[in-house]
């Protein structure tokens, strides 16, 4: 081992394990000899690159600087090898796939069976956090992501527009009445989601432009599945995409309402990857993999 990507290869190893130990193990290599080699390093570059503590390993602005480009190039390797090798090879390998907790229940798990049937030599590890991680730091293959992306180095690909949909049980619309008009709301328990926007503004068409009604209700959550369930169980009226509460409209456990006046907000999906890494075999085909299922391929 002792290419400048190896050594790339082998400095990432000692920062995502955190001790020289670990990251021996995994290279198959000793301790000492890891060591020697970042020192190596360091001094080929003329600069310290770590910080040993006898508890942990601390990265200088010149070691993290190094880590991230580190990180990049490997994985542009990576990416260039398979592409030069995905014609003959069928897709392959790890996939480490991070998805948001309510994408991960209501559309990505129930589709995984059928993509692990089409691909046997691939097997996935999901991340599930509703938290934006960094694909690179955190060795990443694929993010599935909701809203705008606004400026960024990552590659992204659209697998649908959602859409926000008002809704209520029929148990909860026969024991408190319909609304008819948005104003109707503000009798009615509202379910509200905290962390995206103006939760509790809920916008209408009028014939004045655009109105935002303040709501309230006894339940607010940052998890739109435990208002679908609360929703569903006739607590009150929510607003969540409509991939959320796909399969409770469909059941009937759910009813839209004010669909003539309501302002839907739709907002794209994305599956995103690193520059380079969209190329591989085992990218492109949970990608392409996605984007039929979302276009009605299930």
């Amino acid at each position: 081992m002792n290419s400048t990507s190896d050594e790339m290869n082998a400095f990432v190893r000692v920062i995502e394990r955190g001790s020289f130990v670990a990251a021996a193990g995994d290279l198959g290599i000793t301790p000492s000899a890891l060591s020697k080699m970042v020192t190596r390093i360091e001094g080929r570059l003329g600069v310290r690159l770590l910080t040993r503590t006898t508890r942990r390993l601390v990265l200088t602005a010149e070691g993290e600087l190094f880590v991230a480009r580190s990180r990049e190039i490997l994985a542009s390797i990576e990416a260039a090898e398979a592409e030069v090798t995905a014609a003959s090879q069928a897709p392959r390998g790890h996939l480490r796939i991070s998805v948001g907790t309510t994408y991960a229940k209501q559309i990505l798990g129930p589709a995984l069976p059928l993509f692990l049937a089409r691909y046997p030599d691939i097997t996935v590890e999901l991340l599930v956090s509703d938290r934006q991680i960094d694909l690179v730091a955190e060795q990443v293959d694929i993010a599935i992501r909701s809203g705008w992306l606004g400026d960024s180095t990552l590659v992204a690909r659209k697998l649908h527009d959602a859409r926000r949909l008002i809704c209520a049980s029929p148990h909860y619309l026969r024991k408190y009445g319909s609304p008819r008009v948005p104003a109707d709301l503000l009798q009615h328990n509202c379910l509200t989601l905290t962390g995206f926007g103006q939760f509790n503004q809920w916008p209408f068409h009028t014939s004045e432009g655009i109105n935002r009604l303040a709501i309230s209700g006894t339940l607010t959550s940052d998890n739109a599945d435990l208002l679908l369930d609360a929703a569903v169980a006739g607590l009150g009226v929510a607003r969540l995409a409509d991939f959320v509460v796909a399969r409770a409209l469909q059941e009937g456990a759910l009813v839209p309402l004010l669909m003539d006046t309501h302002l839907s907000e739709p907002f794209p999906v994305h599956v995103v990857t690193v520059s380079g890494r969209h190329r591989t075999p085992r990218v492109k085909a949970f990608t392409e993999f996605m984007v039929s299922q979302m276009d009605g391929g299930r």
